[in-house]
């Protein structure tokens, strides 16, 4: 990766592409302090005389900061929300600086399990434990080295919807438009109990060796049924049922079996199974409301308008906990997102999606 093109004050002036930067040693929310961290983070487009045309749009679980674009030598993967940004897109890059992080805690370039340690070793089982507040830190200290002193809006989707809310919360005076879609403002009894078998799937592995892989064969048969199960959540039941059905493999087996298999072992080859624990454990610890006396209270702090979106077959992130941050002083109409793909229809449903997005920009600039 390459240090952000940057003006004479050192602020990111122009440039589109990847790009990491040591933000220093980062307070958690545990008491610990994590040494020199290291974000890695991608960006579009050209930041403003008045550097306030900035787009902060944040990933999902498995996500990373390669939002939009091609597969490249070092970027294995194609974009996780193409259509999103550039020229005419729901967010212009003719019109905003855009930013994406990986996120604190994740696996491509932001310090998390896999990370060398300042003893030259990866963190592994010693990675402290981290909170959403704590990823929220190490962005808005990224911001902070860039020049960044505010943003037009933060927008993220499922785990990224989290961080988004989050943002409203602790940055009030720093952000002007929030845009959060398939989330919740807490994590509930029911994602929680749809966590636990991923994150014993993959400790139970014998090649896990306690976190502390790195170097060796990683437990990714573990993560793969990890995979398995979070993908059944991510889907609704109608479409796997209209999909699928009883339908068999040749070879013995049913065909959604097979599809979920394919995914398991898919993300084997990308991810690193200590980041997928360990940002799982976080959306597990989210509350928006923790310490600040409950989430209708910590609603109530987000100053900027809130856009939230949900998708109406999501068994997740449910329509009903969306439309509860949607009762926020500052929210706008819930928006409802019609598709038969489940959770993953914020990714799926493009259009719609692009007409939320370009929407709540257009009304930020009016307001």
């Amino acid at each position: 990766m390459t240090a952000v093109s940057a003006g004479p004050d050192g602020s990111p002036a122009v440039g589109s592409g990847r790009h990491a930067r040591e933000i220093g040693d980062l307070p958690l929310d545990s008491g610990h302090v994590l040494p020199a961290v290291t974000m890695a983070y991608e960006t579009w487009g050209r930041l403003s005389p008045e550097r306030d045309n900035v787009v902060l749009v944040l990933h999902a679980l498995t996500g990373d900061a390669h939002v939009v674009g091609d597969v490249g030598p070092d970027q294995p993967t194609p974009g996780w929300w193409d259509g999103l940004i550039g020229p005419g897109s729901p967010i212009d890059d003719a019109e905003y600086f855009v930013i994406a992080a990986n996120v604190l805690g994740g696996c491509r370039g932001s310090t998390g399990p896999s990370s060398t340690g300042p003893d030259g070793r990866p963190w592994g089982s010693r990675f402290p434990e981290i909170t959403v507040r704590d990823q929220v830190r190490a962005e808005h200290r990224l911001l902070q080295q860039l020049g960044i002193t505010s943003l037009a809006a933060v927008l993220g989707g499922s785990m990224g919807g989290m961080r988004a809310l989050e943002w409203g919360v602790e940055h009030a005076g720093y952000v002007r438009e929030v845009i959060a879609v398939a989330t919740t403002a807490a994590a509930s009894a029911d994602q929680i109990a749809w966590a636990t078998p991923q994150l014993a799937a993959i400790r139970m592995d014998p090649a896990f060796a306690g976190g502390d892989y790195h170097g060796g064969p990683a437990p990714v048969a573990g993560m793969a049924v990890a995979r398995q199960i979070a993908h059944t959540t991510y889907r609704s039941a109608q479409e796997l049922e209209d999909r699928f059905g009883r339908d068999e493999q040749p070879g013995g087996g049913f065909a959604v079996g097979s599809y979920l298999t394919y995914h398991g072992e898919k993300l084997g080859r990308r991810f690193d199974p200590g980041s997928y624990l360990v940002l799982t454990e976080v959306m597990n610890g989210h509350d928006l409301g923790r310490g600040r006396g409950g989430v209708d209270a910590a609603l109530a702090m987000i100053t900027a308008p809130i856009t939230v979106a949900v998708v109406d077959s999501d068994r997740l992130y449910t329509p009903a906990e969306g439309a509860r941050i949607a009762t926020a002083p500052t929210a706008r109409p819930l928006q409802v997102i019609h598709s038969r793909h489940g959770h993953d229809g914020f990714l799926i449903e493009a259009d719609r999606i692009g007409d939320i997005v370009r929407t709540a920009l257009a009304a930020g600039k009016s307001s």
